[in-house]
């Protein structure tokens, strides 16, 4: 969502950093252009005008202007800033205690809500909190229907009374349920409407009444810009939010909700959703330090290593120590590795994480799509396993078969061999060729330049 932004963002620093020394219209002119890209994200006018007066503030003094190098202090300045609009530090879900947590969602009729419903609920299962959904829109009876097939699809239980009852009596009798049967977190999907009216909130206020929910989080369209804004504020001023949670956060919009909404509201961020998959990598919790670094194209490897360190098989790793500390590495290794690298999410997410790396793709982004790999998958899978394990026996008629099972031309099946050739060479380098009667060099690394698998992976990971 931010990547028209973050392009903006980065071409203003890189021609303030092609200056050398800067003067004080440099940075007002960088400040000028700072403006009008955040204007252009559909940021509000007020939080826009008192971030641009606070960097300038700052980046014009003496000491960033004497400094040796004073592009880079302006972009410290500008991340710090951005940090604040977003809300400073990270703030975790309310846990009661005594049990059950109650959390409960609300919002307009197409925000997400109920998809939402599921996604937290995965999240906090994994977690390690035993959690119960709870239907409370009675309006519109495929909510129900829809909340009880993801329940279904996740194991997690619903409870349900049908259309008749109403919301409150629902909450109240789902909380002696959840009691009796120990479950520890609540989270009631109430009813959205096409837009704020009076009963909706005095629904909303008499289940918050009867059972002393402990988070009251506004699910938001991220894509509504502005109108997010204006909604984030009707709701807060009637139910006292403690949380809003941006959903839709891959789509094409230009993102200024999520700019604004914290600094305009006062009510903080607590996770970001993108898309209507439900797994751990569609839902992450909100730090405002990450996404500042991910507009300003420095990466997010912390939420990276996260993800992996969910995802991480220690006896697989194990495995592949072994082999690579033979100087081993074959196909069934490089499609373990694509699928693994899958498992972290959307490839062009996973690439905005990494410092550097979605400036350097730009341009190139079929080298990294979802169909480019399904392809290099679908070659693979066309080989025999014996091929897989020895990739140097894929000659001629090989190549032709693969070719021909995978529908793809003899000219892309050696063009995956060739890549896959630099890739097993490369690994061969780092474990210096399988280390066969080669000693131990400085630093404890075999001769050629061998390193210990241990290390390899520490690296890697």
């Amino acid at each position: 969502m931010f990547e028209s932004l973050s392009d903006r963002l980065q071409n203003v620093f890189q021609k303030l950093g092609s200056k050398g020394m800067l003067t004080e219209a440099d940075v007002r002119e960088g400040m000028k252009q700072v403006r009008l890209a955040l204007l252009e994200a559909d940021v509000n006018y007020k939080v826009v005008k008192d971030f641009v007066a606070k960097v300038t503030e700052q980046a014009v003094g003496e000491e960033v202007m004497k400094s040796l190098t004073p592009d880079q202090q302006v972009v410290k300045i500008v991340h710090q800033e951005l940090i604040n609009l977003l809300g400073e530090t990270h703030v975790p879900l309310v846990e009661a205690r005594p049990g059950p947590t109650i959390l409960m969602l609300v919002g307009l009729q197409g925000t997400g809500k109920t998809t939402l419903a599921a996604k937290l609920a995965l999240h906090l299962r994994k977690n390690g909190k035993r959690v119960l959904l709870v239907a409370c829109d009675v309006y519109r009876p495929a909510a129900i229907t829809q909340l009880q097939a993801l329940g279904k699809q996740l194991g997690i239980p619903v409870y349900s009374e049908g259309t008749q009852a109403r919301p409150p009596d629902i909450a109240r009798n789902a909380l002696e349920h959840a009691r009796k049967e120990l479950f520890n977190t609540v989270i009631i999907d109430t009813a959205g409407r096409l837009q704020i009216d009076e009963p909706l909130m005095e629904e909303l206020q008499q289940i918050d009444h009867m059972v002393a929910v402990n988070e009251r989080l506004l699910v938001v369209d991220a894509m509504t810009g502005q109108e997010a804004v204006r909604v984030a504020e009707a709701f807060n001023e009637r139910i006292n939010l403690t949380g809003l949670v941006m959903t839709k956060m891959d789509g094409d919009a230009r993102g200024g909700a999520a700019l604004s909404v914290r600094a305009v509201t006062g009510v903080p961020i607590k996770f970001l959703s993108t898309g209507e998959k439900i797994d751990t990598h569609t839902l992450e919790p909100f730090h405002p330090d990450r996404l500042a670094s991910r507009i300003l194209g420095m990466g997010d490897v912390l939420s990276l290593i996260e993800r992996a360190e969910q995802l991480y098989d220690a006896e697989q790793a194990k495995q592949m120590q072994k082999k690579l500390s033979k100087g081993k590495f074959d196909f069934e290794d490089f499609l373990n590795a694509m699928q693994q690298m899958r498992k972290l999410g959307p490839l062009q997410q996973i690439i905005g994480m990494i410092p550097g790396l979605s400036q350097m793709m730009r341009g190139h982004e079929e080298m990294i799509s979802e169909k480019e790999m399904k392809r290099i998958e679908a070659m693979i899978f066309s080989m025999t396993p014996y091929e897989r394990r020895h990739p140097e026996i894929i000659k001629g008629r090989r190549r032709e078969r693969i070719a021909n099972g995978s529908g793809t031309s003899l000219q892309e099946v050696t063009a995956l061999i060739k890549q896959f050739q630099q890739t097993q060479r490369m690994m061969k380098q780092l474990t210096g060729g399988g280390g066969k009667g080669k000693g131990k060099g400085k630093g404890g690394r075999g001769g050629g330049g061998q390193i210990d698998p241990n290390e390899l992976m520490r690296m890697l990971r």
